[in-house]
């Protein structure tokens, strides 16, 4: 008897958020959700760093040696309107993800304590937070505003249609990250960027090959307009051009075919309805932790404990 594998119609979303606004994306967000889950998705994934923003083009007034008071004060905007885990903020995507009876997937910028993580949140469609993984290497001056993530969330979950996981933007680039993930049994494997280049195309089609699983790349498109008239060091974006980041949001198989995308100049949806049987057709002849990796050669170690900067007893 031949096994049944699940399908499942996913959507890719490709929007700005309302800029430095939190409330305001968490409710763009919700009715964005709903929008997808109208098309039939039951998985749903939002970009990189989409609440409250990615702050494209900000220089938060640091040189090597130096910050000034604007640039702390444009920090101080960005941590206001970041995501507390848990809060108001997360209760309303859980309630948007109960409502649309799907996963749904968003990068937030989470706050703890005094520091700003760049995270994916996983909430199934009871609504519940089932996962989150925090950006593991912020990338260039991405370190000024971000901490660093650690092994403790390299999160894959269990759905009724497969695993599903990923990771952020350049972490792609991590030969090791990778693998944990394909460790891991991945299926589905998601990855919010802010990278629109071209170049962005043949990394999510590799990584498809490599990991024979779906790929959703996933990105936004914003323009300079977007960003508030009154925000601190906004002046920094006077030599920037209009479309800030075009976008780039893609859906790949497990044989690096595109199957929708890439969408670029325009925010917008992209739908596929996957079927799993392709994830087992394409282990065939490659499964990189399985029959075509050589463990008498080469072993990874992966430290998933929580890094903990102060522990107590009693």
């Amino acid at each position: 008897m031949t096994e049944a594998f699940p399908k499942v119609k996913v959507a890719v979303v490709q929007a700005a958020p309302v800029l430095f606004d939190r409330e305001a994306t968490v409710e763009k967000t919700c009715r964005l959700t709903a929008e997808a889950a109208t098309q039939g998705a039951q998985l749903i994934l939002l970009p990189e760093a989409f609440i409250p923003a990615y702050p494209r083009g900000l220089t938060f007034g640091t040189v090597v040696g130096s910050r000034s008071p604007q640039g702390r004060d444009i920090w101080q905007a960005y941590w206001s309107n970041a995501v507390d885990i848990p809060s108001p903020a997360t209760e309303a995507l859980g309630a948007a993800a109960r409502q649309a009876k799907a996963y749904l997937v968003v990068g937030v910028i989470e706050r703890d304590s005094g520091t700003l993580y760049c995270t994916t949140l996983y909430f199934n469609p009871a609504g519940e937070l089932v996962g989150k993984h925090r950006k593991l290497k912020p990338t260039a001056a991405e370190r000024l505003i971000w901490g660093e993530g650690d092994g403790s969330t390299l999160t894959v979950i269990d759905t009724e249609f497969g695993k599903v996981g990923g990771l952020i933007c350049w972490e792609n680039y991590m030969p090791l990250a990778r693998m944990a993930m394909y460790s891991k049994g991945v299926e589905l494997y998601l990855a919010p960027t802010a990278d629109s280049r071209d170049n962005w195309q043949a990394t999510i089609r590799h990584i498809a090959l490599e990991g024979r699983c779906f790929v959703l790349g996933c990105n936004q498109f914003v323009t300079k307009s977007m960003y508030p008239a009154d925000l601190a060091g906004v002046e920094d974006l006077a030599s920037q051009p209009e479309i800030m980041c075009r976008g780039g949001s893609a859906i790949i198989s497990p044989l690096g075919e595109v199957l929708a995308g890439p969408l670029f100049d325009k925010e917008g949806m992209l739908f596929a309805d996957l079927d799993l049987a392709e994830v087992a057709r394409s282990k065939f002849d490659f499964d990189v932790v399985g029959h075509y990796a050589r463990p008498d050669v080469f072993q990874l170690i992966v430290n998933e404990k929580a890094a903990v900067t102060v522990s107590r007893t009693k």
